[in-house]
């Protein structure tokens, strides 16, 4: 699904040039539940944010499924974008205005699903993660692994092809990490694609792999550790 070859991010300044991510070869089959690991400034989020086309790439080539997309204009990265990815964020990311099911909605609204639909995949998404009784809650009113749910919820609603979490669990307790991480053990389950940044060893080990950065390389884990091709993509959560 996702295949990175020689890609390299340099932020410049009048003054400096940064060099965030050097020479990157990554290979992410479709089905795989990757983490990616490494000490603060190793270059994971900038990683993250570029496969998940929120950022641009340097040089080098970014495949995402068969398709070359680095040279591909900003707009076009925010249609495939839309289309085929789900975010999970550290700090949730959750509109304070609007309820849990508004909050859910949004991928679905931006991507002109009806009004039918849109109430239907939103209440499945919230079953999914054990919050159909708040729905008309606000995210103040929520915990804050309750509102990491909701954002697992969003994340997945549209049937993404790729779900790219950036330490899902890093602002909760025990508890609720290792509940976020049995949510997302169940979306690899049923055909996800998942690519986690975390500091965490022990929710690292519950992917299938995980792919080590040091100073924007990456030092192991790499294209040729890749599993063999498992199931499709989270669009298997609705055929279940």
């Amino acid at each position: 699904m996702i295949r990175l070859k020689d890609l390299s991010k340099v932020y410049r300044t009048a003054y400096m040039e940064t060099v965030a991510l050097d020479k990157i070869n990554i290979h992410i089959r479709a089905g795989e539940f990757v983490a990616v690991m490494g000490p603060s400034g190793c270059g994971k989020s900038t990683l993250l944010n570029i496969v998940g086309m929120i950022d641009t790439v340097a040089s080098g080539e970014y495949f995402f499924d068969g398709e070359e997309i680095a040279s591909r204009s900003e707009n076009d990265l925010v249609n495939l974008r839309k289309q085929n990815i789900g975010f999970i964020f550290q700090n949730f990311n959750l509109i304070d205005d609007l309820s849990v099911e508004e909050n859910v909605d949004l991928p679905l609204l931006y991507l002109g699903f009806s009004k039918k639909e849109r109430r239907e995949k939103v209440a499945e998404a919230l079953g999914l993660v054990g919050l159909e009784g708040r729905a008309k809650h606000k995210p103040q009113e929520l915990s804050g692994g309750q509102q990491q749910r909701v954002a697992v919820a969003r994340s997945v609603v549209s049937d993404p092809k790729l779900i790219l979490a950036d330490e899902p669990t890093g602002n909760l307790d025990t508890k609720n990490g290792d509940d976020v991480m049995n949510m997302l053990a169940l979306l690899k389950s049923k055909g996800a694609t998942i690519m986690m940044v975390t500091h965490s060893p022990e929710h690292g080990a519950k992917a299938d792999r995980i792919i080590s950065m040091l100073d924007g390389q990456v030092i192991d884990g790499d294209a040729e550790h890749a599993s063999e091709e498992p199931v499709s993509n989270v669009t298997a959560l609705n055929r279940n």
